[in-house]
């Protein structure tokens, strides 16, 4: 397995005037200028006597600075602490202070919102978008900082060239991410991710979707997320991808005019966007064609069309869309698969680098989450049949919790195994089907388990629902729901539309397992990075 700075360090070298990092519509920069930033970062580290291993934080909406800056923490062998730019100001400083961050690279407009005060093991803070000094309380690492350009002139009087560029690849046990979750469950914990889990993920991802030099990706989910940072960024980065980046959460308009400019080879996201893209383009396209769908030949005709509509929208170059985070609806993945796009829902978690599961798309099994990366087994007595829990082993796996032994005692098993907290199934093939999470598994009182994400898969296909939580409340099943009505939709009407859902869905749904009320709330719920509901808010 070749390390992966191994890896960058060729890359640069080989394509030194390729752009290598975007910002859409904004500013790019070549692998020539990652170089540079890269050594001025090493000379900065030096002069102010920063060691190898110093956790330095990055909390910034996604841009190609950000990315700029975490190869020089990265290569630099400190350890990156990638925060979501969401998080209140509270647990941002919380954070910085509880992974010992010296350092902390973010937007000027959340360290507004910030007091050092709050984060006395903090030295400095520098503005992510320019490498503005934020603010300082050491000044002798202030004034190494505000001297790298004339210290790298210094060194380099004549440029860098490529044959000086010379990436040291630490040890594979050494740590290099310190990563944040921000779970269904609350409290957010330290997950320590190490240079050999990165290399890992990079071989993996290689062996099973191969990336090629020039091509392009867009990059849109969180970086201070891993299935954004290592899939969307670090492995297309080092293998020669030019990465694009959004920034906020685009536009449904936005989005897809970057795909269709970048025109990215493949295409990350959850579940839900491309449920609202069969809601707002595919579902209408079948349906003015419906009675064509029934004449044998004419049908997979009308489904090519689609599809090629489809991909055409997303640049036409896409060869894969990998979804992660939850399942996708039931009636969503039955079009995709008569259509053949090209997709596969993936199964990972910030503890595996991301990746737990996975299978190309052409061997994918509708209602899986893909074959083992690496060993995971069912702690269960029939695990084909009966759900358990799933846990997993593997060089890509988290060697725990940072400063949390209570957290690393729960998580392993006494040989080893993590242990994941989802419930599953795997078939003799050894495709991977998630059945929940273990903590919001309801057992009712004839003691059969009942699986809160399964019901709310039954309640996604019913009419008027646009996203549902299921939960037991005094031993009785009840679904919260947040609607999506009709315009027009009069008072009388939506008094009836409760019972409606509960009705229908009850009809798909064992006895054991039936809804007993349906509540409508008036807002969206709170998701996570992952758009999986924050479970533990509602009770």
């Amino acid at each position: 397995m070749k390390h992966y700075l191994a890896k960058l360090e060729e890359t640069v070298r080989s394509r030194w005037t390729q752009k290598a990092l975007c910002d859409y519509k904004g500013d790019d920069y070549t692998y020539a200028d990652v170089a540079r930033n890269i050594e001025e970062f090493r000379l900065f580290l030096a002069a102010a006597g920063i060691e190898s291993g110093a956790k330095v934080a990055l909390c910034g909406r996604n841009s190609a600075r950000w990315a700029m800056t975490f190869w020089g923490v990265n290569v630099g062998g400190c350890v990156a602490v990638p925060l979501l730019a969401d998080f209140h100001p509270d647990s941002i400083a919380a954070l910085v202070t509880h992974s010992d961050s010296i350092l902390l690279f973010t937007d000027k407009d959340i360290w507004e919102r910030l007091s050092p005060d709050d984060m006395p093991k903090l030295r400095a803070a520098v503005n992510i978008r320019d490498g503005e000094l934020l603010w300082y309380r050491d000044e002798d690492l202030a004034e190494a900082w505000e001297a790298r350009t004339e210290a790298f002139r210094l060194r380099f009087p004549e440029g860098l060239a490529p044959s000086q560029v010379s990436y040291h690849t630490y040890d594979g046990g050494e740590l290099a991410i310190i990563n944040y979750t921000s779970g269904t469950t609350g409290n957010p914990k330290g997950v320590m991710l190490t240079y050999g889990a990165l290399s890992d993920t990079d071989d993996f991802s290689n062996s099973h979707f191969p990336n090629h030099p020039g091509e392009t990706i867009v990059s849109m989910l969180p970086l201070a997320h891993m299935y954004g940072l290592a899939i969307e960024f670090i492995h297309p980065n080092i293998d020669g991808v030019t990465v694009y980046f959004l920034g906020k959460t685009p536009s449904p308009t936005t989005l897809l005019g970057a795909m269709r400019e970048v025109r990215p080879y493949m295409v990350v996201t959850v579940p839900l966007v491309m449920e609202k893209i069969y809601a707002s383009a595919i579902k209408p396209a079948l349906d003015k064609r419906k009675g064509l769908l029934a004449v044998p030949g004419l049908n997979r005709l009308i489904y090519k069309a689609v599809r090629k509509q489809v991909c055409g929208a997303f640049g036409g170059r896409v060869r894969c869309f990998i979804m992660g985070g939850a399942a996708l609806r039931p009636e969503v993945e039955r079009c995709f698969r008569k259509m053949r796009l090209p997709y596969m829902v993936g199964y990972g978690m910030t503890e595996a680098c991301p990746l737990l599961g996975w299978e190309w798309w052409t061997d994918f099994v509708p209602g899986s989450c893909g074959k083992p990366v690496h060993e995971i087994r069912i702690d269960s007595d029939d695990p084909a049949h009966i759900a358990g829990e799933i846990q997993a082993r593997g060089a890509n796996m988290t060697i725990g919790y940072y400063k949390n032994p209570e957290a690393d005692a729960a998580a392993f098993t006494e040989d080893g195994w993590f242990r994941t907290g989802d419930l599953g199934l795997m078939d003799e093939d050894g495709n991977i089907f998630i059945r929940g999470r273990l903590k919001s598994m309801i057992l009712n009182s004839s003691g059969q388990n009942i699986y809160p994400e399964e019901l709310e898969a039954v309640l996604a296909g019913c009419p008027y629902v646009a996203e549902s939580l299921v939960l037991d409340r005094g031993g009785k099943i009840v679904a919260l729901v947040y609607p999506e009505l009709p315009d027009g939709t009069d008072r009388e009407a939506e008094y009836d539309i409760p019972e409606r859902i509960r009705s229908q869905a009850n009809r798909s749904l064992p006895s054991y397992s039936q809804i007993a009320k349906v509540e409508l709330v008036d807002r969206p719920f709170e998701k996570t990075p992952k758009m999986s509901i924050k479970r533990y808010l509602y009770k």
